[in-house]
């Protein structure tokens, strides 16, 4: 077990539907970190940016992307994950993969697709959440209109960091803001949320505002607007123990079922 874990939050433009340019700007920003860290997070659909072209860009999850993913993995020692356009059975999923550094991996398919967009016409939603153990830390990776859902999230003595990636949209990114910060005080969890930055074909507009907060809610770093490039936080495992053993506010919790 690690006392902490260093995230290193990677904010970036994405070029529509070109996966190979996307690798390289990631790589080379990727490339830039001299610092020790434990796992890398990737924006939503990091290859493509929110594309509908599933049939044409889907990858298996045997393929390039994921194989760079665990390149990307064994050269900095560290677990990586993101999502990205996976094909599997004759269906499309938008999945988050987490590489560990050994190259081995597990996977998150998103629940909550984006009916706005038409995502739920491309993809099929997941049915089941993913919990990751890493180095003596309990992962819950999610993505994008998961934020939405606190049901889908709510914790069950089974996480300790709550991840949300994204391509949110600048017009509502008040929601983001405050309901990242919501999802970490409901469920006395750090909760991290990597988004991307720029304007995508259809002319949507993303502003970042990546950002990561601890158990009671409060910033642990934030990206200035529009920012592209890096940033590393470190949690402490004995805070967020301490903080939930003081207050003991998840006692109080309803119970439920998911049907």
């Amino acid at each position: 077990m690690e006392d902490q874990l260093h995230i290193a939050l990677i904010q970036t433009d994405l070029v529509w539907e070109q996966p190979e340019a996307n690798r390289k700007a990631i790589q080379d920003i990727v490339a830039s970190i001299t610092d020790d860290i434990d796992v890398i997070v990737l924006p939503e659909m990091f290859t493509t940016g929110f594309s509908m072209n599933a049939a044409k860009l889907a990858e298996p999850i045997s393929g390039t992307s994921v194989a760079w993913m665990k390149q990307l993995a064994a050269q900095k020692e560290t677990a990586v994950m993101g999502s990205l356009i996976i094909s599997e059975a004759g269906n499309f999923y938008n999945q988050l993969v987490f590489v560990y550094p050994n190259g081995e991996l597990t996977s998150y398919k998103k629940r909550h697709t984006f009916t706005l967009a038409g995502e739920d016409t491309v993809y099929t939603a997941g049915t089941e959440r993913t919990i990751i153990n890493y180095k003596g830390w309990s992962l819950c990776p999610l993505v994008c209109y998961d934020l939405r859902f606190p049901v889908w999230s709510r914790y069950n003595n089974d996480y300790d960091v709550l991840f949300y990636v994204a391509n949110w949209p600048k017009p509502r990114i008040a929601a983001w803001n405050a309901l990242l910060q919501a999802r970490a005080i409901e469920n006395m969890s750090y909760c991290i949320g990597v988004n991307r930055v720029g304007t995508d074909a259809k002319g949507h507009e993303y502003s970042g505002h990546s950002a990561a907060y601890n158990a009671l809610g409060e910033t642990i770093s934030t990206f200035v607007e529009h920012e592209i490039g890096y940033r590393i936080v470190a949690l402490n495992k004995d805070e967020i123990s301490a903080t939930r053993n003081k207050f003991n506010f998840l006692n109080d919790r309803d119970a439920f079922t998911l049907k």
